[in-house]
């Protein structure tokens, strides 16, 4: 696993974690909030590990992919009293805490946009 600096996943990565906030300061429900929001969240998680690792699309991809759907089939446990973090509002911001087959939907969509924009990208070089 070749370790780089990439500055523009990096950027790429800040600015959708600042959306993140945004998103989850100042709206409480509806379609950009629960849907929009997971969409966008994928793509965060790609940048961020694309920000210090030069590794192939579909792999990091589809890793992230299995991580959302792997804490998102968590919500259906009682994770977060498991590990004691249930009056942790952290906790349940970044892990969740009910099941959606919408969120899943939301994370495949993210997932397939990220490989189209990078498969668009590739053939632009």
């Amino acid at each position: 696993m070749k370790r780089h600096f990439n500055k523009t996943y990096f950027i790429s990565f800040i600015i959708l974690f600042i959306a993140e906030v945004l998103i989850e300061s100042f709206l409480k429900n509806g379609f950009i909030r629960h849907t929009f929001g997971d969409f966008l969240v994928v793509i965060l998680l790609y940048c961020f590990i694309k920000s210090f690792f030069n590794l192939k699309t579909t792999l990091v991809a589809f890793g992230v992919l299995l991580f959302a759907y792997g804490v998102e089939f968590l919500q259906m446990t009682s994770m977060l009293e498991a590990l004691n973090l249930q009056n942790n509002q952290f906790a349940k911001i970044v892990l969740g805490t009910t099941f959606h087959i919408s969120d899943l939907v939301a994370y495949t969509i993210g997932v397939m946009f990220v490989i189209l924009i990078e498969i668009s990208i590739d053939k632009k070089t």
